[in-house]
């Protein structure tokens, strides 16, 4: 079965074809360890870790290499650390731990390799010293800087010029850079911050830029050419196009990743997440509070609800979706209750995410399969195999589906009158508000259900308790 992916490089869908079908290799930028991970670095682990598990169905799982890097080295780390008045490698401990606990809810499986930052310098400073003896990279005032002049297609990844990123760029003038869009590949150290000795003959000790650790780590563990690299969309500009320029002219190769993947933006209830407007939420607060949509979520309940839509879309990350995909999981436990067995997963379900990752078509299969399970018990092992294969099942009950559960009472005249109020507004077509009320029921743990009358035409709202 062929696969087939969208190419940011390209801009459009190509067959993939890997360099090695005995060794697939792809590079995925992992965490920087200062915080607790939001629910939009969520979004790539998810879908990265999708494509894994489909490389190693295609494949063979002795045949995929996958890379996901720990940043542990970072002004966001030094500053923090400062700030709780912590040491810095206790930090970015706790944190990476805090990392791993909360992704693996979300039935993310582990990468091949993990390398973190610290633990590569030496790649690092050699990759500066390549880059400045080839003439793409020059010393300034204790720095190694990258001479974007130096690389005529500097920009292909993001397709923008030069001269349209420096109109649009916010970036640091400092005096000692030859070009304004030339950025740090080494810096020196302050007091009290993380340094090693520095490279190109710079006296003192120093630390690398932010975007020549994830080109050192790529090259160190996939080589200096491999098949896929992948990352959240925001990534594409300065950062991937910035790692494609150092391993490009520091290795002297045509190209870094021969297939260039990017998920999608995500916001919260229709506006983006920040913490000025109070909607901003970690991994943590959704498996362990009840701070979004009043209630605490399991994590396959996470992950169904992301993959609901498809991987270069944007997302609205709300809590009437969080809602819908626990009721489908409720009905999966009961289904896949006491079903042992299992087996391949379904051929169709393969067959779309082989289509880059399109997941609402396999989402969509699945509900087909979900129809046929009930009808024919024996069909539940494929159903099984299949939530299985796309890490949306791991035998979880009802009850764990909804950690911290507590019986509500629900007000139905209060009910009513919101389902009145929503019908009322999508008559006068306010969907806005019609949203906003489907919202505030899902909220009080209130499901609904629209039909059409046969009879009239007219929508029909049913409601039940979905928890």
């Amino acid at each position: 079965m062929s696969l087939t992916l969208y190419n940011t490089l390209s801009r459009r869908k190509e067959p993939f074809e890997p360099i090695d079908p005995d060794n697939v290799r792809m590079y995925v930028c992992g965490p920087t360890v200062y915080d607790y991970a939001h629910i939009g670095n969520a979004r790539p682990v998810i879908v990265f870790d999708l494509l894994f598990r489909l490389l190693r169905y295609t494949y063979g799982a002795d045949h995929v290499t996958y890379v996901r890097n720990i940043t542990d080295v970072d002004d966001k780390i030094n500053k923090r650390a400062a700030d709780e008045g912590i040491d810095i490698r206790a930090l970015t401990e706790k944190t990476a731990q805090q990392f791993h606990r909360d992704i693996e809810a979300l039935g993310v499986l582990p990468p091949t390799v993990e390398p973190r930052a610290t633990d590569h310098i030496a790649e690092m400073r050699a990759l500066c010293e390549k880059l400045v003896e080839k003439g793409h990279a020059y010393v300034a005032e204790g720095h190694v800087l990258f001479s974007v002049e130096s690389m005529p297609d500097y920009g292909k990844l993001s397709n923008r010029s030069v001269e349209e990123m420096e109109a649009g760029a916010r970036v640091d003038v400092a005096p000692y850079k030859k070009g304004p869009m030339d950025f740090v590949l080494w810096k020196p150290s302050k007091e009290g911050e993380p340094g090693w000795p520095s490279p190109c003959g710079i006296e003192g000790n120093g630390r690398p830029g932010w975007h020549i650790e994830c080109s050192a780590m790529a090259a160190r563990h996939l080589g200096e050419v491999f098949d896929i690299h992948g990352g959240g969309i925001d990534l594409t500009f300065p950062h991937h196009e910035n790692e494609i320029a150092q391993s490009r002219c520091g290795h002297g190769t045509d190209m870094m990743a021969r297939y260039w993947l990017h998920n999608g933006f995500l916001q919260v209830e229709g506006e983006k997440m920040s913490k000025s407007l109070g909607n901003f939420i970690t991994i943590h607060q959704l498996l362990d509070t009840k701070d979004f949509g009043n209630s605490q979520w399991n994590g396959r309940v996470v992950r169904w609800a992301m993959l609901g839509t498809h991987y270069r879309q944007p997302i609205d990350w709300t809590a009437d979706r969080l809602t819908q995909a626990r009721s489908t999981l409720f009905e999966i436990a009961e289904l896949l209750d006491g079903c042992d067995a299992a087996g391949d997963p379904n051929a169709d379900v393969v067959a779309a995410l082989s289509d880059d990752l399109n997941t609402p078509s396999a989402m969509s299969i699945i509900f087909g399969l979900m129809k046929s399970a009930k009808r024919n018990p024996e069909k539940r092992s494929e159903l099984k195999a299949t939530l299985e294969f796309m890490g949306l099942y791991g035998g979880e009950t009802r009850e764990e589906l909804d950690p911290g559960r507590e019986e509500i009472e629900i007000d139905a005249g209060k009910v009513d009158e919101l389902v009145a109020a929503r019908l009322k507004a999508r008559g006068d077509k306010d969907w806005a508000e019609a949203d906003r009320i489907r919202d505030e029921l899902a909220s009080m743990g209130v499901q609904l259900k629209d039909t059409k009358d046969k009879a009239t035409g007219e929508i029909v709202t049913t409601w039940e308790i979905a928890r």
